[in-house]
């Protein structure tokens, strides 16, 4: 799959990682161009591209900013009718220990309606950095899962697929708008990693009983 990565912090650079890994076509742009090629230089099969236009080449974009650049950073990357967008951001206050909207609406949400004509699916907004750079496998047959939401079910399915190809597991979390939902799930897991003193080797993951 041809996926655009935009965002070179630790998010972005842990997604270029495991899909180079994984086979896929990756381009990784950011708004510090030479953070994009140094992070592109560092993962073989990755390559650097200018942001403007990044995503027009692109089957799947992966939105690795921060929320409040998200917007801007998808308008300067090209057209993105009819094609997925997989949002990973959480409107998170300055000391990443609150959001900034919720209950009546998401970040998810409010991407889309910024962003019509491309299908935003929300995944991987509760998985911490290095859990994604590190692996799924958390041992004993525990894999991380990955919660998506989405109106559009060919969204979902893509990134299902992105998802399982480097190894995570998937739990379809519905709509859209039970982004509402994901993104106070992540803050509590940013509570528990850094509040908490937990470290930023968790994940949540849901049970079954069998």
């Amino acid at each position: 799959m041809k996926i655009t990565v935009i965002g070179a912090g630790n998010m972005g650079t842990a997604f270029v990682k495991q899909l180079t890994r994984a086979g896929h076509q990756v381009s990784v742009t950011a708004r510090d161009a030479v953070k994009a090629a140094q992070v592109a230089a560092a993962h073989p099969g990755a390559r650097a591209v200018p942001a403007a236009g990044a995503a027009e080449d692109a089957d799947a974009v992966v939105l690795a900013t921060g929320y409040a650049d998200a917007v801007a950073a998808l308008r300067c990357a090209g057209k993105l009718d009819g094609k997925v967008v997989v949002d990973i951001t959480n409107p998170l206050t300055v000391d990443y220990m609150g959001l900034t909207i919720g209950h009546s609406i998401s970040a998810a949400e409010e991407i889309a309606k910024a962003m019509p004509g491309a299908e935003v699916v929300k995944a991987f907004n509760t998985v911490f950095a290095q859990v994604l750079a590190d692996g799924a496998d958390f041992g004993n047959g525990h894999k991380v899962e990955v919660f998506v939401a989405s109106d559009s079910e060919r969204a979902k399915q893509t990134a299902r697929e992105i998802a399982e190809s480097i190894g995570f597991a998937v739990v379809d979390a519905g709509p859209l708008r039970n982004a509402r939902y994901l993104e106070p799930l992540a803050g509590l897991n940013i509570y528990f990693g850094y509040g908490a003193g937990l470290g930023t080797g968790i994940a949540p993951v849901w049970i079954r009983r069998a």
